[in-house]
């Protein structure tokens, strides 16, 4: 009868540890605030689309080959020939998929860095991608450049971020 009831108990746990269970999807959705969309870079690699948590310029969405640039005005302020206005950089190739960012420019000074793609793969990817990704944004704005650290568990983002990031501060004249 011990053991009936065991059974019993151990199959009502686990049933409601299943129920309980959230799908990397919308995990993943929630913890990026609701913005995650799908992308269509290539068959293996997927992308994520996040819209910073500070009102600015609108991130347009380009195909992965190649930069825009879409500056709101062209008065350099702060540095010589920075421009104000919103840069999206390169789509970098990194072993996991494309990351690609976007630099907002205000007077002369990186005011905000935008994740337009990343990797998104599920399980412990996503997880150490919602990590890097503020750390990163936290990192380049510090620096005012696209000099900065490596993320330990992140190093190919942080490297495709880093490239995107520079292609983005290229086009602005910083």
């Amino acid at each position: 009868m011990r053991k009936v009831a065991l059974a019993l108990l151990l199959t009502a746990v686990g049933l409601g540890l299943l129920l309980s269970f959230k799908s990397r999807a919308a995990s993943a959705n929630s913890a990026l605030g609701g913005s995650a969309l799908s992308g269509g870079t290539s068959s293996n690699a997927g992308a994520r689309a996040t819209t910073g948590s500070s009102p600015g310029p609108t991130p347009t969405t380009s195909a992965p080959a190649g930069a825009s640039a879409s500056p709101s005005a062209s008065a350099p302020a702060g540095k010589a020939g920075a421009k104000n206005g919103s840069y999206t950089g390169t789509a970098e190739i990194t072993r996991y998929g494309y990351v690609q960012v976007q630099a907002v420019i205000s007077g002369g000074k990186l005011t905000n860095v935008v994740v337009l793609q990343v990797p998104d793969h599920g399980g412990y990817e996503d997880q150490i991608v919602q990590i890097a990704l503020p750390e990163l944004k936290s990192e380049a704005l510090s620096a005012q450049s696209a000099h900065i650290d490596i993320i330990s568990g992140a190093t190919y983002t942080s490297q495709g971020y880093a490239q995107s990031l520079q292609s983005a501060l290229d086009q602005a004249g910083l």
